[in-house]
């Protein structure tokens, strides 16, 4: 078991299976904990929960929305560089790594570095397109505490994402994984033209051996910062909804989890059935960066979330991000609406996303496609 306080109480990482756990402070005190200069009157601030590692840039797919702009002769670290960054991460208090890129099967020594990251206390996870698996990337997968590859339908719904059709190769890499006993779940892109498809890109997921998927708002950053964005994002009325369609796949897909990006949070304020307290109870956040979350570069400079542009400062000082003034402007929840002031999801949803905003609006929030923030803004253009 490895913990860590909180001033509320403390984290808890448990093994089988893998889950973090928030206790209070009694629950701690059960568990032989000491919250210290945690629980004190000026607790000191709380490090990320979990760091999203870009160990390559380097990508042959050419996803039309890649976050990052991979390329095939894009950087890729050393083994060295990539291990000193898992020690800081371990060092500043997180609990998961997650391996992203660009392509992580590209690196030959993947593997070895979710062994390091295992070593020094972290959980690894990576996500991968899953296009060109052998049998020698396989082995090196297996070795992460859960896969997750990017699927966002069958056919044509993949092709109206990725700008091609490799569904075939995701689905098969969704397979083969699941025969090898690798605990597998999908990354499914919402856009405009997928959302009607999802619960059979879901159904289709789970057929494969998925057991979970993982929502993704489609966000402006790399080459999807474009015009395009605008014919991508979802409709209003896709956004409203997104609340009852979760409820209906969850009724449809029993046994199979459903995440959803800290972007979409923002989405759910359209759904009054929702209970705040009951999104913070399971971990359901609004936007986390710099905060909960950090982002590390595939050149090592920090960033707030993979989708924001990175700071100066390098992943060694990491237990030094609270200074950092870039980093700092990212934190926190958005500020300057009253459709936010009055929110009920308000204090779980922190404004929404920072990116789309910064796209949009050139400012870090609110969200601008919010339904409150939307019904708000035409309230007041037409008072």
């Amino acid at each position: 078991m490895r913990a860590r306080a909180e001033p509320w109480g403390a984290w808890v990482k448990l093994d089988d299976p893998p889950m973090l756990v928030g206790v209070d402070r009694d629950g701690a005190r059960l568990l032989g904990l000491d919250g210290g200069a945690r629980w004190s009157d000026s607790p000191p601030p709380s490090p990320p929960l979990e760091a999203h590692v870009a160990v390559t840039s380097r990508c042959g797919a050419g996803c039309e929305g890649c976050y990052l702009d991979a390329t095939p002769d894009g950087l890729e670290p050393p083994s060295a560089a990539i291990e000193a960054r898992l020690v800081a991460i371990a060092r500043a208090g997180a609990f998961t790594v997650a391996f992203g890129g660009g392509e992580p099967t590209t690196r030959r020594d993947l593997g070895e570095l979710a062994d390091r990251a295992r070593a020094l206390g972290l959980q690894p996870v990576v996500t991968t397109s899953g296009l060109g698996l052998t049998a020698k990337k396989l082995d090196a997968l297996a070795r992460f505490d859960q896969v997750n590859v990017s699927y966002d339908g069958e056919g044509a719904r993949y092709a109206e994402v990725r700008g091609f059709d490799a569904a075939a190769e995701a689905e098969a890499a969704v397979r083969a994984l699941a025969d090898r006993g690798v605990p597998v779940g999908v990354n499914v892109v919402l856009t405009r033209a997928t959302f009607a498809h999802l619960a059979g890109a879901l159904a289709r997921a789970r057929a494969l051996g998925a057991r979970e998927a993982q929502l993704l708002r489609y966000k402006p950053a790399g080459r999807a910062a474009s015009l395009t964005y605008l014919d991508r994002r979802l409709t209003r009325s896709q956004a409203s909804s997104l609340g009852p369609t979760l409820r209906r796949l969850a009724a449809e897909l029993p046994g199979f989890g459903l995440r959803i990006d800290c972007a979409l949070v923002p989405f759910l304020s359209a759904d009054p059935s929702i209970a705040p307290g009951d999104l913070a109870r399971f971990g359901v956040f609004g936007c986390e960066a710099s905060a909960a979350l950090v982002a590390v570069r595939a050149d090592g400079r920090l960033a707030p979330c993979s989708f924001a542009p990175p700071s100066e400062l390098g992943a060694e000082a990491l237990d030094a991000m609270e200074a950092d003034g870039h980093l700092a402007a990212w934190r926190g929840p958005a500020s300057g609406a009253s459709a936010c002031g009055d929110c009920p999801l308000g204090a779980v949803c922190r404004g929404g996303c920072k990116v789309v905003a910064r796209f949009t609006t050139g400012a870090l929030g609110p969200d601008p496609e919010c339904p409150r923030v939307v019904a708000a803004r035409a309230r007041e253009e037409g008072a």
